[in-house]
């Protein structure tokens, strides 16, 4: 298996449920209603094959935005994140929909066990021909760990502990079958070489597991691995195993730090940094003239609420924000219990307050703004121009948020990615079969430097 040539990596950022990261977009005109249904999501899929996206991605949390005054009520009445399907399963209606769509889905280490996330993902790569993707979480708030049956959540660091062993272990068990084991051969009725089929031993500090794993790999040897972490321990974590890394920057100079650092921390742990897609979040909002993109941008904006930016706030950072009065600071105490820190960071980085109120938060977070990623507005030709400076600078590709769904895809699938294409920045087809040689990574197995 060969690595097609290293192009402009494009991933949709989905949920499995009535909006998009930008919990407004239910309410845009362009946003379909029919979310609860296939076809939905199928449509959805073809649309994005169709502007050659590599992939679908499914965000997901294990828990409504329920801490915020600690109610669900203002998440049900307003639409905010109130819906979570589960997103393995629509990932698998939209691979269905599509030949070469790539699709992915989070899926946590904090609730689950290893054998069960590998067997999960090994199979959905098998049903998909090579085209799925595990992004690779630790679960953040008490309302998650409710939902399980937990009195809280783990500590931070202790998360992504858990999380290096429990991936350690998932990657072992998908390498446990080598990729000529299985033979099915009718004559001699011989199925499978056990001498290609290794047992795993482990017993380390979170886990123990002994056993053979029972799925075959799939053609691109094993699903692809996500991360996003924005802490220093996240970036180090996603540094040390994601096959794709997602980022979030201002600017053009915070996000050059950002990819320069990621790089150097992969080849710090080991590995080749070209072995990696870096991949920051993005809004695009593009029409035919600059009139027209000026005002849907405006459209776009007006759907945002600071009512629903402090529920996604609560429940990103596992604190109730309903409790205290708006501009009173939040004490290093506080701050240090914050689950998301990469988030709380920003907002004490841009805010220029190393004790930060409700209303900075509101303000600098950008949460559930439209201005909560970059936003690259403009016509097509213009959208194309950024693009194109920022690849290869600050990323090797882009993750896409919507503002509405299917509307800002069917926008830039119509639009842009023809005039990406006309630049030799995306394929005019697809190129190979398997989402990891589409997206430009070396075979599975094969990312870490010989030395």
């Amino acid at each position: 298996m060969t690595s097609s040539p290293r192009t402009m990596a494009l991933i949709a950022f989905l949920q499995a449920q009535n909006c998009s990261n930008y919990v407004g977009s239910w309410r845009a005109p362009a946003s379909a209603s029919d979310f609860l249904t296939a076809e939905y999501f199928a449509r959805i899929a073809r649309t994005l094959e169709d502007g050659r996206f590599d992939m679908a991605f499914f965000d997901d949390r294990l828990a409504m935005p329920d801490i915020y005054d600690n109610s669900h009520e203002l998440a049900v009445r307003h639409g905010i994140r109130s819906v979570k399907m589960d997103p393995t399963v629509v990932m698998t209606v939209m691979a269905m929909a599509t030949r070469h769509l790539g699709v992915a889905s989070t899926y946590s280490t904090t609730y689950y066990e290893p054998f069960h996330v590998a067997r999960h993902f090994a199979t959905l790569d098998l049903m998909t021909g090579g085209r799925a993707a595990w992004n690779v979480v630790t679960s953040l708030n008490d309302s998650e760990a409710a939902n399980f049956g937990r009195g809280e959540h783990l500590e931070h660091d202790l998360r992504y502990d858990r999380a290096d062993e429990f991936v350690d272990i998932v990657t072992r068990m998908w390498a446990t079958w080598e990729p000529d084991a299985l033979v099915v051969d009718k004559e001699t009725g011989f199925f499978a070489d056990p001498a290609k089929v290794h047992r795993l031993e482990h017993d380390g500090k979170f886990f123990t597991s002994h056993g053979t794993f029972p799925v075959p790999p799939s053609p691109q040897g094993r699903p692809v691995l996500l991360q996003a972490g924005a802490s220093g321990r996240g970036m180090a974590f996603a540094a040390n195993w994601a096959d794709v890394i997602f980022t979030h920057f201002a600017n053009v100079e915070s996000g050059t730090r950002t990819y320069v650092k990621l790089r150097q921390g992969i080849e710090d742990a080991g590995r080749d940094p070209a072995s990696v897609v870096i991949a920051p979040l993005i809004n695009v909002v593009t029409a035919e003239t600059p009139e027209l993109v000026e005002r849907k941008q405006a459209m776009l904006e007006g759907l945002a609420r600071d009512e629903d930016a402090l529920a996604l706030l609560c429940e990103a950072l596992n604190t109730d924000f309903g409790t205290r009065p708006y501009d009173e600071p939040f004490t290093d105490t506080e701050l240090r219990a914050m689950s998301y820190q990469g988030l709380r960071d920003r907002v004490i980085t841009l805010s220029g307050k190393e004790n930060p109120s409700v209303r900075d938060f509101v303000e600098f977070s950008g949460r559930g703004k439209l201005r909560e990623a970059k936003i690259i507005a403009g016509t097509p030709d213009k959208v194309a121009d950024q693009l194109e400076e920022l690849h290869g600078t600050c990323a090797d590709g882009f993750v896409l948020a919507a503002a509405s769904v299917p509307g800002t895809y069917d926008d830039f699938s119509r639009l842009v990615s023809p005039v990406l294409r006309k630049r030799g920045l995306l394929p005019d087809r697809y190129e190979a079969s398997t989402l990891r040689e589409n997206l430009g990574l070396p075979p599975a197995g094969e990312t870490r430097d010989a030395a």
